[in-house]
């Protein structure tokens, strides 16, 4: 079972990463955030391929060896990077401009839509503890929709709900896609190739919008430091997930029911240091979505 404690570790760091992703898009804008966090993600990944390459012998037979691969791979990671990038994109935006007790309990529902992928792609069978864990969590998604009303976000009618929703739907189909990833591929070549490919992208992105804005004022980039801890959280949380999906015998539902619970972290810190509203039945919310979870979780074991 260790990677099972492999998924614990890797929901703590994501927890303090959607903390320092709130706070780096609260006076920048989504697409810098986005390069900007990659970019130090790439930087920070670099020694580690350049080793392998030019010193293989310093990272032989240890976990942050990255090998070689062939083109055809090279495209199934890019294809993960475009689907991350997506994800990204859409879930950045919505974060900017909704409370972190917002998010949380939207996005602690991944790993249900992760399980009805796996339902529809892969023809799995739920069992009876999954199909109540997936009726719970959908009960309490949609109790957590009136409770938003209170604050002004109406599911079917703010745009950034239905962002954050899109958004944790490709989430749920990266994960999908990094099991069949994980069966073939090293580890650590996907997140370091990955990663380059997304700081890319992201470049391109960013200076087709410079070219295009360039007559306005150069915007100067704020909260620097919270954008590095992005970039470290991630790189750790990732770590730590790709390593969990490299086990013979991990599951992928177990792996994003653990990984998500890791939503408390900001959810905590919305409610402690910026004070946000309605805290009592946000937390009845997202205690219902995490029982839901919980419920699959033993529906897998069983």
């Amino acid at each position: 079972m260790t990677w099972l404690f492999l998924a614990i570790g890797s929901a703590f760091c994501l927890g303090f990463y959607d903390v320092s992703k709130k706070r780096s898009l609260e006076e920048n804008s989504v697409p810098f955030v986005l390069f900007l966090s990659v970019l130090f993600s790439s930087m920070l990944l670099s020694p580690f391929l350049l080793l392998s390459r030019f010193s293989p012998s310093v990272l032989a037979d240890t976990l942050f060896f990255v090998p070689q691969v062939d083109g055809y791979t090279h495209c199934l990671i890019f294809l993960k990077s475009c689907i991350v990038l997506l994800s990204w994109g859409l879930v950045y935006w919505a974060v900017q401009h909704l409370p972190l007790t917002v998010v949380s309990p939207i996005t602690a529902t991944r790993p249900m839509w992760t399980l009805l992928g796996a339902l529809f792609l892969f023809s799995e069978r739920l069992n009876l503890w999954q199909w109540i864990g997936v009726s719970v969590a959908i009960a309490f998604f949609w109790l957590f929709s009136y409770v938003g009303k209170k604050e002004g976000f109406e599911y079917t009618r703010n745009k950034y709900i239905i962002i954050l929703i899109l958004g944790t739907l490709c989430g749920s189909a990266s994960g999908l896609y990094d099991k069949y990833l994980m069966h073939s591929l090293d580890h650590a070549a996907v997140q370091v190739y990955y990663t380059f490919y997304q700081t890319i992208l992201m470049g391109i992105i960013c200076l087709v919008m410079l070219v295009h804005n360039r007559q306005k004022p150069h915007t100067k980039i704020r909260s620097a430091g919270w954008i590095v801890c992005i970039s470290v959280f991630l790189i750790l949380s990732d770590f730590l997930y790709f390593l969990a999906l490299s086990y013979p015998d991990s599951l992928i539902s177990v792996i994003s029911l653990v990984r998500r619970s890791g939503v408390i972290i900001p959810f905590i810190y919305g409610a402690a240091v910026l004070h946000e509203k309605n805290l009592r039945w946000k937390v009845v919310c997202l205690s219902g979505v995490l029982l839901g979870m919980l419920c699959l979780f033993f529906g897998t074991l069983g």
